[in-house]
């Protein structure tokens, strides 16, 4: 299988993700936020992998920008928690690189699909 750093990086964000929620869960007694951080994160990886497996052009660019909303929720949470003093700045910043990342290479394969798409038509 090629590398496919979306999806690689979706997957490894997705896995922080559920060692932040246990964390919030078991030493901070956090339950709604978390929960909220944890759908949208694990949410990412999970729409990449169903554009990826897209039956057509357009499936993928609905699923990739679903992932692209995710993520932007997902960044929404953790800037909450972080600021509710859930856990350290240098945490929370260190997510938030992540999801600015994902975000980055999300909006560049958006924008290269939907200018394929564009052509295609």
């Amino acid at each position: 299988m090629k590398n496919n750093i979306i999806q690689e990086k979706s997957y490894v964000f997705a896995l922080r993700i559920i060692k932040v929620y246990d964390y919030l869960k078991r030493e901070k007694r956090e339950y709604i936020m978390s929960k909220q951080l944890m759908r949208s994160g694990t949410s990412i990886g999970a729409n990449i992998e169903e554009a990826i497996g897209g039956m057509s052009k357009n499936d993928f660019i609905a699923k990739m920008s679903i992932a692209y909303k995710e993520t932007r929720e997902s960044m929404f949470w953790i800037r909450l928690l972080k600021d509710s003093n859930y856990f350290t700045d240098n945490a929370g910043n260190s997510l938030l690189k992540d999801c600015e990342e994902l975000c980055k290479i999300l909006v560049a394969i958006l924008n290269t699909s939907k200018n394929d798409n564009k052509q295609d038509s």
